[in-house]
Parts: C-alpha cells; sequence; structure tokens
C-alpha cells in the first residue's frame, strides 16, 4: 500500500496539472458515481490527507479517492498517448491541456467539499500535513498499550500515513522487536518522531530509500530483505505475517538487532 509520502507527491503532481482550470471532462468509472459530470466546474486544489487525495472544486465538490494497494494516477498531456479503454482506469479528470487518469483506486467518491470529515474525520494527525501534532499522534498512539506495536503503527486512526514499509524500517532502527506491545516500548514518542523524519526525507523523490542510499538493492534495512544480511550485524533478516486477525501483513525484522524483550 502506498505510503504518505507517495500519497503527497501524487497530490501535488495532480494539483499543478488540475488547480485553476476548469473541467472539460469527467469519467467516473464507478457504479455509483458514472453519471456524475463535473464538466465546467474549476479544480480549486488538490490535496492529501493521510493516504487519502482529496480534489477540491469550485462548486464545492471534492472528488475523494484512495490508492489502497494498486492505485495510482497518472498525469497526461496533450500528446502524451493513453488508452481510454485501459480496464484499469477508474477515474478521468481533464482540462484543456492536462488529463488526470486514476488506475485501479480502491476507493472514488463525489462527496461535498464540506461533508469531508465523514471521509478522513477519522484519520489520526497526518505525519507530513501543515497542521502536524505530535502530542496527539503519541496520545493516540499510547491509549491502547496492550496492543501490538505493529497494528498500532499502522492504524490510520493514530497516525495517518505510515504504511508497511516504513513500520518496518522505524522499528529496526529503534531497535523494537515487532512481538513488542506499545506500553512496552520506552521511547513512543522518539518512534513518532523517527516516522515524521523519514518520511519527510522522501517526499522530493519517488524512490523511498531508509539507509540515505538511493541505489536499488540498497535502499531499505530490513523491507523485502528476508533472508538476506543484515546491513548492520550480518543476522539472517526474518520476515512473518503479524498483526490482527484478517490485517495481517508481512514484517521483516533481524532478530539481532530487535531480539525479543529489545523494546527500544
Amino acid at each position: 500500500m502506498p505510503e504518505g509520502d507517495t500519497v503527497l507527491r501524487t497530490a501535488r503532481s495532480l494539483h499543478r496539472a488540475l488547480a485553476g482550470r476548469l473541467l472539460t471532462g469527467s469519467d467516473l468509472r464507478v457504479p455509483e458515481y458514472a453519471t456524475v459530470d463535473l464538466t465546467g466546474q474549476k479544480v480549486t486544489e488538490v490535496v492529501p490527507r493521510g493516504k487519502h487525495l482529496l480534489a477540491r472544486t469550485d462548486a464545492g465538490m471534492t472528488v475523494h479517492s484512495h490508492l489502497k494497494m494498486e492505485g495510482s494516477w497518472s498525469v497526461y498531456g496533450p500528446h502524451r498517448r493513453w488508452s481510454r479503454s485501459d480496464h484499469r482506469i477508474r477515474a478521468i479528470l481533464a482540462n484543456v491541456e492536462y488529463t488526470a487518469v486514476g488506475r485501479l483506486l480502491g476507493t472514488v467518491q463525489v462527496l461535498p467539499t464540506a461533508g469531508e470529515q465523514d471521509v478522513v474525520g477519522h484519520l489520526g494527525p497526518d505525519l507530513l500535513g501543515s497542521d502536524w501534532d505530535p502530542a496527539e499522534a503519541l496520545r493516540r498512539l499510547k491509549a491502547a498499550p496492550e496492543r501490538s506495536i505493529v497494528d498500532a503503527l499502522l492504524d490510520q486512526r493514530n497516525l495517518a500515513g505510515i504504511g508497511n514499509l516504513y513500520k518496518n524500517e522505524v522499528l529496526y532502527l529503534k531497535g523494537i522487536n515487532p512481538a513488542a506491545k506499545v506500553g512496552d516500548v520506552a521511547d513512543p514518542a522518539g518512534v513518532v518522531e523517527l516516522a515524521r523524519r523519514l518520511l519527510s526525507a522522501n517526499t522530493g523523490r519517488w524512490s523511498q530509500t531508509t539507509t540515505g542510499n538511493t541505489n536499488k538493492g540498497a535502499r531499505h534495512w530490513v523491507f523485502e530483505r528476508s533472508g538476506r544480511p543484515c546491513r548492520r550485524c550480518g543476522a539472517k533478516i526474518s520476515s512473518a505475517r503479524l498483526g490482527e486477525a484478517g490485517l495481517e501483513r508481512i514484517t521483516y525484522w533481524c532478530p539481532n538487532c530487535q531480539p525479543p524483550g529489545d523494546v527500544g
């Protein structure tokens, strides 16, 4: 699932192409909104909220989308070719200069801008938002001390923007075993701050790195490196599906740098 930094970059790309321009066409390929026509409305801005995208118009309407696991938005200029018959397309927003095409979007909705809280009001503080509130994020994270830290970090109601990549990398860098409970973590504020720093560091590039090395194969400490040597100690990276029933995600860790009982 795309992380908050990917969603922020996507929002910036869509904003550059759509904001301040009248829509000359819209095509929402989901049953509930298939007849909605936004033609003639001016897009005022496209903003991210955690992992959600909100494209607002001057008519007081918002196109809400969520990339989920496989979704993406692409922007095409007048001379770039793309297939309108692509079965993966879920949304098209066009003006005289650009066409934004959303493929495999997990969510597409049109709603009054005044009602956006109905779809994003449950989210915790946005790690990359201008209104980022670390104290509130920490309060929410610590509200369930008995909960697994891997579940708590991925719960967007606590802090919005962390996905599986950053969950794994943060726990490794803080030396926290993924079996730890929230209440056992010695420095939860440090966990929150590190997550924000890692996401912020990647907002200017599409290739995410937590090691500081942008070369392919060298970008991550443990994420997707199961069975390979730890970059610090050489131990073999472990992996397992961890999480609450129905929400399990592949988790990676170094058994030497993050031993059981070590909670950072």
